[in-house]
């Protein structure tokens, strides 16, 4: 079996340098590591099963660009997920936060 991205950079140079200078830093596994490279096709997967797919043929490449915007705050902000008791991310954080909030301090604590 032959991989033809095997031992090969990911990311390119210039995107390399782009993020160090904003101060950021990649998130890509050590080489061998497929983790970041499986849940991006798992999300391209999904966007092409449910939105490409299914509301084509589209007109033009800003009308996919448009709608791709669209999916993503959909899928950021209101999709039910199994993991979080099929509720959406928003709200899961918004309770996240109510709680941190009204939580009593370790201070209040002892």
């Amino acid at each position: 079996m032959h991989h033809s991205d095997r031992g090969s950079q990911y990311l390119s140079i210039r995107y390399t340098e782009r993020l160090a200078e904003a101060g950021i830093e990649p998130s890509v596994g050590s080489k061998g590591d497929s983790y970041d490279n499986a849940l991006a096709e798992t999300v391209i997967g999904l966007c092409k099963t449910e939105l490409i797919r299914q509301r084509g043929p589209w007109r033009g490449l800003e009308d996919v660009e448009i709608a791709t915007l669209e999916w993503v705050w959909w899928y950021n902000r209101h999709r039910l997920m199994e993991g979080l008791g099929y509720i959406p991310p928003v709200e899961y954080e918004e309770a996240y936060e109510n709680h941190r909030a009204n939580a009593p301090s370790a201070e209040a604590l002892t």
